[in-house]
């Protein structure tokens, strides 16, 4: 089947599972102590000192502003880059006002396809297609600090602006990989499957709740990718419309979220996160950015250490994986 067919039959999949896409949508998380983390994505419509006000596929909405509300648009910025028009995602951390608001912020990870003086072409997966990234000359040596092998067939993940030429670079995402996007480490076959998976959480997209996740099951109706190769720990099949119990370990809040796409990309990446000591090696979901922000990830850094937990069936599509393999399902 050609894979724009799959992505459209994933798409179907997903939203028959989940309903359509819901770019406005919050979902909570909880702290300690119970107060409500929430996060919401939508197009600025108006913003003063007081208000921000988002337009979201629910409506309008609103949130308070305060002299301690963190803008970034490329880096730290103040109230002038809350324009009408650009797209925004903000968090609240107490209920009360907005903690942080990114403006037009784009995360591009995946394979390096050509290289030129000034950008580069991204082949994203097949269900996210390619990109062509400029990287300023101002930024290629912040980048190639961390992507040294800025080269065809590496790994690279980059924060970037939205901006009218395309996504444009402002910091390196992740150190890069010292292997090929072709040939990841792979987990031993014969490692066992914890009842909790820990690692690294990044995030992709534009705005919806869910995640992606690197092992979804490829056989019968679950959903996954096929050719995906096996992430560098081991990891338990889920069907796609599965819940996953997310923990953010360097804040300590927690959520159910649905798993709406298979991580195809984040299986390659074998790598860290140090927000908060070292986490183990790979990435374990890629969350989409209002439930990475509303888990009280910084979306500029891009990647906090988390906890990943079993799974709950999504209703429409079979409670657990179907694979005949030696992976566990959840």
């Amino acid at each position: 089947m050609p894979s724009h067919a799959r992505a459209a039959r994933r798409r179907r999949h997903r939203e028959a599972v989940l309903g359509p896409s819901r770019a406005g949508a919050s979902r909570p998380g909880t702290v300690s102590g119970g107060l409500p983390v929430r996060a919401a994505a939508g197009t600025i419509l108006d913003a003063s000192p007081h208000l921000l006000v988002l337009s979201g596929d629910r409506g309008e909405v609103r949130v308070p502003m305060t002299q301690a509300t963190q803008v970034w648009h490329g880096g730290p910025e103040g109230p002038d880059a809350l324009r009408p028009g650009r797209r925004a995602i903000v968090r609240t951390a107490d209920g009360r006002g907005a903690d942080r608001v990114w403006v037009d912020i784009v995360r591009v990870a995946g394979t390096v396809v050509t290289c030129g003086r000034d950008a580069v072409e991204v082949d994203m997966g097949p269900h996210r297609g390619r990109v062509h990234v400029v990287v300023p000359p101002n930024v290629l040596g912040r980048v190639l600090v961390r992507h040294p092998r800025l080269e065809p067939g590496y790994l690279i993940d980059v924060i970037c602006v939205a901006s009218p030429d395309g996504p444009r670079a402002v910091r390196p995402g992740t150190a890069q990989p010292g292997y090929r996007a072709d040939r990841p480490p792979a987990a031993e076959t014969s490692a066992p499957v914890p009842e909790e998976v820990r690692g690294t959480a990044t995030w992709f997209g534009s705005g919806d709740v869910g995640l992606a996740y690197p092992a979804v099951d490829p056989e019968g109706n679950a959903g996954g990718c096929h050719g995906t190769p096996n992430a560098c720990l081991p990891l338990p099949y889920v069907s796609l419309g599965s819940e996953l119990t997310v923990r953010n370990d360097c804040t300590g809040r927690a959520a159910s979220v649905p798993v709406t796409e298979c991580g195809c990309v984040a299986a390659r990446f074998c790598d860290r996160c140090v927000q908060c000591g070292t986490s183990p090696r790979g990435r374990v979901v890629e969350l989409a950015p209002v439930a990475f922000a509303g888990l009280g990830g910084d979306l500029a850094v891009g990647c906090f250490n988390v906890t990943v937990g079993g799974a709950v069936p999504g209703l429409g599509v079979e409670p657990c994986c179907t694979s005949s393999s030696a992976h566990r399902c959840w």
